[in-house]
């Protein structure tokens, strides 16, 4: 134990966040007490809020994990494909992999993300995943502007409202495939990954110009 007490306050944090992931993808955050997280990590409550306020502070930062992870995908996907298309491409098969890694979180993410930070009492986490949300959808803007001056997308888009449309289209899609991946197999004879490009497929066409 006197080793354990050693080690640094991140090490802790950590043990402690991924104890809580589990345990909130097995049994729902609602059903997952403090007291559960401090005997599955080996704390003592006391000492689990030592690093954590609450529940909800546990929550913002895994919420606020998985975003930067998803920042990421989408941020390679632009970075390492010139064509809009193959951007359009990498930038679904990002969407997908988030879900598949953090399948708890991607839902929660589209469920609601607190943007009151004036009138409202909030986490530090909640406002930093706000932001990254933010400039996700400003890599989208650009993916979006470029495309049309390329002549690959329309030129009669409207930024904002495409790229909330574009979000929601896509996420709908790869959460229904996610839910309904049998009655897809089933009623339509598809794989999972057949559903997927053919959704993503129907996205593009209808923001594209053209094909390149």
């Amino acid at each position: 134990m006197g080793r354990r007490k050693k080690e640094p306050r991140s090490v802790h944090r950590e043990n402690i966040v991924s104890v809580a992931s589990a345990l909130f993808m097995e049994k729902g955050i609602a059903a997952t007490s403090m007291d559960d997280i401090a005997k599955a990590a080996g704390y003592s409550k006391a000492t689990l809020y030592v690093y954590f306020e609450n529940k909800e502070d546990l929550v913002g930062i895994l919420v606020l994990n998985s975003m930067k992870k998803l920042y990421n995908y989408i941020s390679s996907a632009l970075a390492e494909h010139e064509t809009t298309k193959a951007r359009y491409h990498f930038i679904c098969h990002g969407l997908v992999k988030y879900e598949e890694e953090f399948p708890f979180y991607f839902r929660m993410v589209l469920d609601k993300i607190n943007i009151d930070f004036e009138d409202h009492d909030y986490l530090p986490e909640e406002k930093e995943t706000y932001q990254i949300g933010e400039e996700i959808n400003e890599k989208i803007k650009h993916f979006l502007l470029s495309g049309m001056e390329k002549g690959d997308l329309r030129d009669d888009l409207e930024i904002m409202p495409a790229i909330f449309n574009f979000w929601g289209m896509l996420s709908g899609i790869v959460q229904l495939a996610a839910n309904k991946e049998e009655y897809i197999k089933k009623s339509m004879g598809l794989s999972k990954k057949q559903f997927l490009e053919y959704g993503f497929s129907l996205v593009y066409h209808s923001i594209a110009l053209k094909e390149r």
